[in-house]
């Protein structure tokens, strides 16, 4: 079966001082979420799923006024990631092919870097495979630990991080491919137990490793694939960042 994707949109984003949700914010007068949604059907991906959350009502909305027919499903309690995949199981389990995850508030994942992040993906017969990116700051970012074949070993949280662990400037973007099948094999197995009582995709990641399985990064060739926005400030910085390079979605 063809490959698909999920899109998690479900975030409110308190602090963009905005009254719908957070993946509907514009860059240069389209909702970062179209942009997202656009690089999937230009990559030749367009068996579609968005997880709506706050303000369902809006995402419905907007993806009535696109041309191509998205299914979606709601999160009624925003969980963490893990929990966001977890309400696309159904989506999940009509596929046999991979699925690719990714954030509706990240506009500059393109349509190259999910394509050449698959082939990457399926020429490596990985599980699961991390759509990474070199940064100049990755203060912030849960950091790719590679074993010495070049898999991948971990992604560690910065919290988490040892000195050493921080130095790396190879980070996870929050796009992740996964083979279908395996994916459902650990979705039920992710916990919550940790401190914000949430579902964490990457937990995926851990358990696939875990079981034995390989997982891969794929390193986008532009850093800009890791950038989204959580406030005001971001977004404009975002817009700024498509003009000025020419961006479009």
């Amino acid at each position: 079966m063809a490959d698909c994707a999920i899109i998690l949109a479900g975030g409110e984003g308190k602090r963009m001082k905005s009254d719908k949700p957070k993946t509907l914010s514009p860059v240069l007068g389209k909702p970062m979420l179209e942009w997202v949604i656009s690089a999937l059907t230009k990559a030749g991906v367009d068996d579609i799923c968005v997880v709506k959350g706050f303000k369902k009502e809006c995402i419905e909305e907007f993806l009535d006024t696109l041309d191509l027919e998205i299914e979606s499903v709601f999160q009624a309690q925003r969980l963490g990631t893990g929990h966001a995949v977890m309400m696309a199981k159904e989506f999940l389990e009509r596929h046999s092919g991979n699925v690719v995850i990714l954030n509706g508030d990240a506009p500059f994942m393109s349509s190259d870097t999910i394509k050449k992040s698959l082939e990457y993906h399926q020429n490596n017969q990985n599980s699961a495979t991390v759509i990474s990116a070199r940064v100049s700051d990755p203060t912030g970012y849960g950091r790719i630990v590679r074993a010495a074949d070049g898999s991948l070993e971990a992604i560690v949280e910065q919290k988490d991080a040892d000195e050493a662990t921080l130095k790396i400037d190879e980070v996870n973007s929050g796009g992740f491919w996964f083979d279908c099948r395996l994916l459902l094999s650990v979705l039920d197995r992710i916990s919550s137990d940790n401190k914000a009582g949430e579902y964490y995709l990457p937990d995926a990641i851990k358990l696939l490793l875990s079981d034995g399985r390989r997982v891969g990064a794929y390193t986008a060739e532009c850093s800009d694939t890791v950038l989204g926005a959580n406030d005001p400030a971001q977004l404009e910085q975002l817009n700024e960042i498509a003009r000025a390079k020419g961006y479009g979605c």
